[in-house]
């Protein structure tokens, strides 16, 4: 199987598109069209994360952080970064990352943190990016009208809030005159002539649009029918990163940082906040470097905020807030690997893929609490 296979289904699950401006993300090293056979999931890509591939037979790592995050700026071997991609291409791995395209995926990396804490209720904390919306229309003779319809559904048309398949038909005449070369069933060149057709239109987000397309070219005769696309300018769906929810029950910040340790099984974590009995139950969570966004979590009704990497000054500013934030480290997004995994091996199932799909073992956080 070739690596653009999966690729191309988890990009179904979390577009491109809704990446951050200028996140490096998807081909990190590698052709898509390698064939591979294992992957590896992981949380960041490092040379004992590279041995560990190499000793398992994986020819593919899928990680959340991307391994270039800057340009390589020469090939000097003696550079540990620059050793670990000559090892990556001595092996023939190739290397794909999802970054804050999985942070904004609806079931990916923030529903997975938000679940982990046994948040209910949850709705996005920081806006991210509005998927384009377009109107396609499909018009075809009506005895094909029945499986190009399903095909535009199964590839993920049709989608209006708690509807699904939706579209919007009517019928038609055609008029046309064969030109040297057109189909000779619709009538002899130079010569005017109609046909009945019917009109197929249906809502498309952007990132599946491609999909739809060949879809509809997959089951239509001849392929190529014609298609009609309109941009809706006033509508989309908005991604958003990081979540907002309920606790079930409410707990002081203390009794909530030691939850948040067992939850993700860190032996400690920052805490900053002036009021340590103060209860807190509406909670704000988010993967990574999420400090910045604290005054959002605040504005939107957390009563606390659980990030990771908060920096000195921007902790100063949260205690002045007098808002309690939890920092638990930002290893906690190695959730994603299990959870990836779990996904992975449904998709394999589901389509029938020859892969192996296993989890890396190791723990890449570069802190140790003594």
């Amino acid at each position: 199987m070739k690596v653009k296979t999966l690729i191309e289904r988890f990009e179904q699950f979390a577009p491109k598109t809704i990446a951050e401006p200028k996140d490096p993300i998807g081909l990190q090293l590698g052709s898509l069209e390698a064939d591979f056979h294992k992957v590896l999931v992981t949380l960041d890509v490092r040379p004992e994360v590279v041995d560990e591939a190499i000793a398992v037979g994986a020819d593919l790592i899928f990680a959340h952080h991307p391994v270039m995050f800057h340009p390589a700026r020469n090939l000097d071997l003696d550079d540990p970064q620059n050793q670990m991609y000559a090892t990556l291409l001595q092996h023939h791995i190739t290397v794909y990352a999802a970054h804050t395209n999985l942070d904004s995926a609806e079931g990916g990396m923030n529903d997975w943190l938000a679940a982990a804490l046994g948040l209910t209720n949850t709705v996005g904390l920081v806006d991210g990016v509005t998927e384009t919306n377009y109107l396609l229309t499909v018009h075809v003779q009506p005895v094909y009208a029945d499986a190009v319809r399903l095909a535009m559904v199964g590839a993920g048309a049709g989608d209006i809030s708690r509807y699904a398949g939706a579209s919007y038909e009517w019928n038609g005449t055609t008029w046309f005159t064969p030109m040297q070369g057109a189909d000779p069933e619709l009538g002899p060149v130079g010569e005017r002539n109609s046909t009945d057709e019917l009109a197929i239109q249906m809502r498309v987000p952007n990132a599946k649009l491609q999909a739809v397309v060949a879809a509809v070219n997959e089951v239509y005769p001849g392929g190529h029918p014609a298609l009609e696309l309109t941009k809706l300018d006033h509508e989309g769906h908005q991604f958003s990163m990081g979540r907002i929810g309920d606790l079930s029950k409410t707990m002081t910040v203390r009794e909530f940082a030691e939850y948040c340790k067992q939850v993700f099984n860190v032996d400690g974590l920052r805490v900053i906040a002036d009021d340590m009995d103060k209860p807190v139950q509406r909670i704000a969570v988010l993967g990574g470097d999420g400090g910045k966004f604290f005054k959002t979590a605040q504005r939107k009704g957390a009563d606390a905020y659980v990030t990771g990497d908060v920096y000195y000054h921007t902790g100063h500013d949260m205690i002045a807030a007098h808002f309690p934030v939890i920092d638990p480290g930002h290893h906690i997004e190695s959730i994603c690997k299990p959870h990836l995994t779990a996904l992975f091996k449904q998709w394999a199932q589901q389509n029938q893929w020859q892969i192996e799909i296993e989890p890396s073992k190791l723990n890449t956080d570069p802190f140790t609490f003594i």
